[in-house]
């Protein structure tokens, strides 16, 4: 893991920064602006996120726990890893959910002038996404995007169309675990790439597509019974077989 100006602590068994969205934002532009530099050397830093679903699939699935392991950069991205990482020295001073996150790096991104590549989603989604940043964000630098239907088969030529765009920050919206894993294979065809930063879901979030929960919700750790109540069929199995067990992970794999 590269060394950055902020304390690691172990949450649920991930190396995890205890940082504020600011200081992540900050470390997204000095990144690069570093790659800006060293086009032809520079590595992009792989910014992941952790949180219930990840922390129990790591436990399941070394070849996923192995790729987290070798992320630049694991921020909390659910409220569960906030609180238990109070048993730490180092507790993380808040949760920096990727839908939020995206705000301060967008911002950061007009002031700085960086550009933005958007991977993933339907076409119709991705497509979407990016008008809504535009019209948030005047003046924004879009690279490139493209849709996520695409096998690995293609990886080379998506890679070097986005070497290609000069984009700075490559966002990765493939779905939990497929967008980490590409995003650790990948790294090394993306030189000059600042950042790339797995999202998710971002893109239905930033289309309106999929609100978010009330925000008193999100601050006790509740925004999953939320998406439950709103999407039961697709999300109801999924929390009932990994909450307790990312439980158990953040409870025996915090190191106090």
């Amino acid at each position: 893991m590269t060394s950055y100006p902020f304390p690691i602590v172990t949450v649920g068994g991930f190396a995890t920064a205890s940082v504020t969205r600011d200081q992540l934002a900050e470390c997204m532009v000095s990144d690069c602006m570093q790659a800006r530099a060293n086009p032809e050397s520079w590595v992009p830093r792989v910014v992941l996120s952790s949180n219930g679903q990840g922390i129990a699939l790591a436990g399941r699935d070394e070849a996923f726990a192995s790729a987290m392991s070798q992320a630049d950069i694991i921020h909390a991205d659910g409220m569960p890893v906030v609180f238990a990482s109070r048993m730490t020295r180092h507790p993380l001073p808040e949760r920096i959910a990727t839908t939020d996150f995206f705000h301060d790096a967008a911002r950061a991104a007009v002031r700085s002038k960086l550009r933005f590549y958007m991977l993933g989603a339907s076409e119709a989604q991705n497509e979407a996404a990016v008008e809504s940043i535009r019209g948030m964000y005047p003046g924004i630098e879009i690279a490139g995007r493209h849709d996520g239907y695409f096998d690995a088969a293609r990886d080379d030529e998506i890679c070097e169309e986005i070497r290609n765009s000069r984009a700075d920050v490559l966002w990765v919206a493939l779905g939990k675990p497929r967008q980490e894993f590409w995003a650790i294979r990948n790294r090394h065809k993306l030189k000059g790439v600042g950042w790339i930063k797995t999202c998710g879901g971002l893109y239905a979030f930033l289309t309106g597509d999929a609100p978010r929960a009330p925000a008193w919700m999100q601050s006790l750790g509740l925004e999953w019974l939320y998406r439950t109540y709103r999407e039961p069929q697709r999300l109801g199995w999924r929390y009932l077989t990994t909450n307790p067990y990312s439980l158990y992970r953040l409870v025996t794999r915090t190191r106090k």
